[in-house]
């Protein structure tokens, strides 16, 4: 088992994918390894790569995906797991752009209208702070994280899409609950721009060669601090702290998080 917190465990058909143990706490404890992992979806694990997601014995997928994005490209679970989906963004208004990703990647003109001229950033950030306040994005964040709070759920592995946006507020508000400094935080947050951008290098070369600019692409397909910020801004006005983001906002009391903390935490 790996030692290094935030390392991608290389399985090509998922990448993105990382276990967040072994960041410390403020405490001096440690999150332990093999208990929550992040990824992309798992509709592309090919026939090579299922026996070594299924090394991970995983309890619980967690899919934060839409409706549509789960009928498109349903998971291949491994034989263990059992999958809650959790549509995070059920009630947004301008839910479309995860859903249209794939035809965006290859449609420049598509791409320019709705995510040109600084619209990428404004959806993003809006998106980020939906996130804390939106009610789909209330109820399934609630389930996620009173179900963390029962054992039986882990090893559990959380994803939506591209496996940073919804997963990422997920795992990164998770994290600051657990005690984990919050340059930490950002750490993990922004490791999808190592971990993920790569493997869309190819798609960056055809859209570039079919006229449109790559830059707006990683926009969508990467990460910024200033999303991230923009949802801690949010819980942050909204609930004053994340204790109150987890017992105000999603309605789980002192003991549950507790529980959270005493299933994934270590000495």
């Amino acid at each position: 088992m790996t030692s290094i917190p935030g390392s991608s465990i290389p399985i090509l058909s998922v990448p993105n994918l990382r276990d967040i143990g072994g960041y410390r706490t403020r405490d001096g404890a440690s999150i332990r390894f093999g208990r929550y992992y992040r990824s992309t979806d798992l509709s592309k694990i090919t026939v090579d790569d299922a026996p070594r997601l299924a090394d991970l014995d995983l309890a619980t997928v967690f899919d934060l995906r839409t409706h549509s994005e789960r009928e498109a490209a349903p998971d291949r679970l491994p034989p263990s797991a059992r999958e809650v989906p959790l549509d995070v963004l059920a009630d947004k208004a301008l839910r479309s752009v995860p859903a249209q990703m794939q035809s965006m990647m290859s449609d420049p003109a598509s791409a320019m209208s709705m995510l040109g001229d600084g619209r990428a950033s404004e959806y993003f950030l809006g998106s980020y702070r939906d996130f804390v306040t939106l009610p789909s994005a209330v109820a399934s964040y609630r389930t996620l994280f009173t179900d963390l709070a029962a054992s039986a759920t882990l090893p559990a592995l959380v994803h939506c899409t591209t496996g940073k946006d919804r997963t990422g507020w997920a795992t990164a508000s998770l994290l600051l609950l657990l005690g984990v400094d919050e340059d930490d935080v950002f750490h993990d947050y922004l490791l999808t721009n190592e971990q993920l951008l790569p493997t869309f290098e190819s798609v960056f070369e055809k859209f570039a060669a079919a006229g449109g600019d790559p830059e707006l692409l990683k926009q969508v397909l990467g990460v910024r601090p200033e999303y991230l910020q923009a949802a801690l801004a949010q819980m942050r006005e909204s609930f004053g702290s994340i204790e109150g983001y987890f017992g105000d906002g999603l309605g789980i009391d002192v003991a549950g998080q507790a529980a959270i903390r005493a299933h994934l935490l270590e000495d």
